[in-house]
């Protein structure tokens, strides 16, 4: 198996179904570098829990597909106290033995009117073949001048490693009705020793689009369908590899809030 669960894979699970003050789902993404509006910092309810069920077709992070067949299920809970969430994760393997726990917390603010930024820790457990775990720091920052394209950036540095990963992304919301959203995105990553120790830099890019559909106020289903293209890193990673080291894979999760 290559690298494990990053933060923004267990973050983009949770906040489909944030809700403001006015009961409405906020918009997120679910791209490796994940995910637009992770957390409704500064929104709704002083306290809210936010419970998800999903499942991808693959498991793939960094561009790479961490299981040998198969996709695999997740279950989510996060607590939010104002600005600061507190998350644990679980995933299962659907098609081989692979269980893992991701259990963090994470702080977010405003750096001015249109620039949000938060900052974070997860602990890494995972069980299939071998037992490994990490620690892993954490922060992203988006840019919401633009209505219909935001900007973001995600770093992550894992201890374990001893290298951070680098994610830049473009989001673009577009309402197709008042309960019905879709967002396409592109997203460029670099590795420097965080996946592997040959090569830093670009890693991979993606692309992909994003549905979400508000079935209740609290209430939100959201998609995706994602391609991820190999690069340098993850070629210089399998220089023998017979087939293609890109992928293609999907996702749905069912997100409540309250």
């Amino acid at each position: 198996m290559n690298k494990l669960l990053t933060h923004s894979c267990i973050l983009s699970l949770m906040l489909a179904g944030t809700v403001n003050a006015a009961e409405e789902a906020n918009t997120g993404a679910i791209d490796d570098s994940h995910i637009n509006n992770i957390i409704s910092h500064g929104e709704g309810p002083e306290t809210s829990v936010i419970l998800d069920l999903g499942w991808d077709s693959k498991y793939i992070s960094e561009g790479r597909n961490n299981l040998d067949k198969g996709g695999i299920y997740w279950a989510t809970a996060a607590v939010q106290f104002d600005d600061l969430t507190l998350f644990t994760t679980v995933g299962r393997g659907d098609s081989q033995y692979y269980i893992e726990w991701n259990m963090g917390l994470e702080y977010g603010f405003e750096l001015s009117d249109k620039l949000s930024a938060a900052i974070g820790y997860q602990r890494i457990e995972a069980y299939g073949d071998e037992r490994c775990g990490d620690n892993e720091l954490f922060a992203t920052m988006e840019y919401t001048a633009i209505e219909w394209l935001t900007p973001s950036l995600s770093y992550t540095y894992s201890t374990e490693a001893g290298g951070y990963f680098v994610e830049a992304s473009l989001h673009s919301e577009w309402p197709v009705s008042d309960r019905l959203t879709l967002t396409p995105y592109v997203t460029q990553t670099f590795d420097f020793q965080y996946v592997t120790e040959e090569h830093d830099g670009p890693n991979h890019f993606q692309f992909g689009v994003e549905a979400q559909y508000q079935l209740a106020n609290r209430l939100v289903l959201s998609g995706h369908l994602s391609r991820t293209l190999a690069q340098e890193d993850i070629k210089q990673e399998n220089p023998d590899a017979k087939g293609s080291l890109n992928n293609t894979y999907a996702g749905l999760h069912l997100t409540f809030s309250f």
